[in-house]
């Protein structure tokens, strides 16, 4: 059944998102949405930390990154404190304890309309970009680097300030 359902389609990228009466954004480019960089956590930040931090910078989430560059989850404030409060967490365990490691990823050059149909399940998306890395015998690979995280609130200001 997923696969008669066209936003479904487009959010996994199986569907050109090219289709008429759609808004005048729909085709613009995730990048120009001018996402400020974000604020990343490294796995080993414990509950108490992230929380910390999070209200310190004044963010509802972070992505939680391994050093090597992968990208674990996202932890939000509401998740964990909820987590700790009710005893599911410490606050000296790490983030990774209370992370959503189930997220859409979108790269800067989607469209604005692949994103409003993953921000129509999910409260957020995490903006990647990816790039060739070569070691030190030539083989190369693609590494994504977290480049933001884009919410419906994004989107929702960038259509209203540049509305035709």
């Amino acid at each position: 059944s997923k696969f008669l359902n066209d936003k479904w389609m487009i959010k996994n990228g199986f569907l050109s998102d090219v289709q008429e009466n759609k808004p005048w954004w729909w085709n613009i480019k995730v990048q120009k949405l001018n996402l400020s960089a974000p604020l990343i956590l490294l796995p080993e930040v414990s509950c108490q930390k992230a929380i910390e931090i999070l209200q310190e910078k004044g963010y509802d989430q972070a992505p939680v990154v391994a050093e090597s560059g992968l990208i674990l989850g996202m932890v939000t404030l509401s998740n964990t404190l909820t987590s700790v409060l009710a005893g599911k967490a410490q606050f000296s365990d790490p983030v990774t304890n209370v992370i959503y490691d189930q997220f859409s990823k979108i790269g800067l050059e989607d469209s604005l309309g692949k994103l409003s149909c993953i921000l129509e399940n999910d409260h957020f998306a995490i903006v990647v970009h990816e790039q060739m890395q070569f070691n030190g015998n030539g083989s190369s690979f693609m590494k994504q680097t977290v480049f933001g995280v884009v919410t419906a609130m994004d989107l929702l200001t960038f259509v209203s300030r540049n509305e035709k």
